[in-house]
């Protein structure tokens, strides 16, 4: 399964490139969808790309969906790999 995941941006890059944070994992993304980035916004992540902002309470409610259901550890897992 494949899921686009909420994270935090926690480093701004050139070239439309950013780091962000799921929990201790950090990756590497491109921001080229998404306008108005800052440090601290969470972004919704699916293959390496941001898709669009979300909220904070949004992201939350959804790792903790996805927590519940059982699928947020294999998305990271996808994902660090």
């Amino acid at each position: 399964m494949c899921l686009a995941v909420p994270a935090r941006v926690v480093e701004l890059l050139d070239n439309d490139m950013a780091v962000i944070a799921f929990d201790t994992l950090r990756k590497r993304i491109s921001l080229a969808f998404v306008e108005d980035v800052a440090i601290g916004d969470f972004v919704l992540v699916h293959v390496g790309y941001a898709l669009h902002k979300v909220s904070v309470e949004e992201a939350e409610r959804t790792l903790k969906m996805m927590a519940q259901a059982g699928v947020l550890q294999k998305e990271l897992e996808a994902i660090s790999a």
